[in-house]
């Protein structure tokens, strides 16, 4: 019988991910996963626009870039294995200007040299032929992006970690951490859980984990809230299948876009504002401790200062359902503001630096039996079968 005991802090799908093949290279291992919620995958990985992203935009050989690659071929399987919703239905990244074509060109190049599979670049009206209402000059179809049902895949994977003999505990908000000689004692809401191997999968309180563990926060999060519109029915034509801008390099966000849903439905956004709680889906969310945590980080001024025209246009578009339509018209000229009602809203777990840097690639941090994923955002949901065989491999290094 195994005498290792994972204790994994956080039922999204990077936790959920995590002990999942945690169970795979240790069959006889205690699994035990912590969620604070009544339910699984109820922050980040709930509330995000169900994207499956396959690598196209990060930097060649980072390790988000091999992380879509193979996570987004791990999530496919894992979906047709298991019946889960999906569809691989492809995306056009358009180009509205000659300036846009030009960065389009070196997106084509970083795709190609991060692996993907039939990048097709089209004139205009090649591309109006599968988005006949799309604006632009140039496009990018990009046919190994889809949609899948998170949720769902979250779902089956807390069945599956249960079926196995591990435990998906809900409920259980962890307090304290303390360290004794054989591991963490995980102090929580539903009672004291030890473990020789501490894994931090807690997403927005990622940071805050690992310093009950002791750990400085040397990178901080800070939350962003997205804000979406969606399509009235009527006009859910206008949208066949996902519709990107190409991002702007001197910007830290992609900027708003078209994600056609696996239950129907169009999402148009997100937005980028501060939230002013880690968990602040709405305007009116505030969490003084947390926003005051966030406001005394000086990266997040440097940040600010660094960005004033985008930070200020992001606020201007959250507050104006205008301005909001005006930057989806760039996409498709036809929407107008009667077309868009309101839609919901994630919150990303954006690890910053002290500099103000956004921390662009996952980020672990190393402590005395225990691991903590600091920043996995975007592609974390798609590759988090794929992160969870990474933070396998680390964990199998460290023991």
């Amino acid at each position: 019988m195994s005498q290792h005991r994972f204790v994994i802090v956080g039922g999204g799908l990077v936790g959920l991910g995590s002990a999942y093949r945690l169970q795979q290279a240790f069959p006889d291992a205690s699994v035990t996963v912590l969620e604070k919620e009544p339910g699984v995958c109820r922050h980040q990985s709930g509330h995000n626009s169900g994207v499956l992203h396959c690598g196209l935009y990060y930097k060649p050989g980072s390790l988000k870039a091999r992380m879509a690659v193979t996570g987004i071929r791990q999530m496919v399987a894992f979906c047709q294995e298991h019946d889960i919703p999906h569809d691989v239905c492809g995306k056009l990244v358009v180009a509205t200007t000659e300036e846009e074509v030009s960065r389009l060109k070196d997106l084509h190049q970083r795709g190609a040299q991060n692996g993907l599979e039939g990048l097709v670049w089209m004139d205009r009206a090649q591309f109006r032929e599968i988005e006949p209402h799309a604006g632009g000059i140039a496009a990018l179809r990009v046919p190994q992006e889809g949609i899948v049902d998170y949720p769902a895949v979250a779902d089956t994977l807390a069945r599956l970690i249960q079926s196995r003999n591990g435990r998906v505990v809900l409920n259980a908000k962890v307090t304290a951490l303390r360290q004794n000689p054989t591991g963490w004692v995980a102090e929580t809401t539903a009672g004291e859980f030890h473990s020789t191997f501490l894994i931090n999968c807690a997403g927005l309180h990622s940071d805050l984990i690992a310093q009950l563990t002791g750990q400085p926060r040397q990178v901080r999060i800070v939350p962003f809230r997205g804000e979406y519109y969606k399509l009235r029915r009527e006009r859910q034509n206008l949208v066949r299948h996902l519709i990107y801008p190409v991002p702007d390099p001197k910007f830290p966000f992609l900027g708003v876009h078209y994600t056609r849903m696996i239950h129907g439905g169009v999402e148009c956004g997100p937005n980028a504002v501060l939230a002013f709680r880690r968990e602040g889906y709405k305007k009116t969310d505030i969490n003084l401790p947390e926003l005051w945590d966030a406001l005394t980080f000086p990266g997040l001024w440097r940040f600010l200062a660094r960005y004033p025209r985008m930070c200020f246009d992001e606020m201007r578009r959250s507050f104006s359902k205008q301005l909001f339509c005006a930057s989806l018209q760039r996409l498709v000229p036809e929407i107008t503001i009667d077309d868009l009602e309101e839609g919901g809203a994630g919150v990303r777990a954006q690890a910053m630096n002290p500099s103000g840097d956004l921390v662009q690639d996952f980020h672990f941090v190393h402590g005395p039996h225990a691991l903590h994923v600091v920043n996995a955002p975007s592609p974390g949901a798609t590759s988090s079968l794929a992160i969870g065989q990474e933070i396998t491999s680390k964990v199998t290094a460290a023991l």
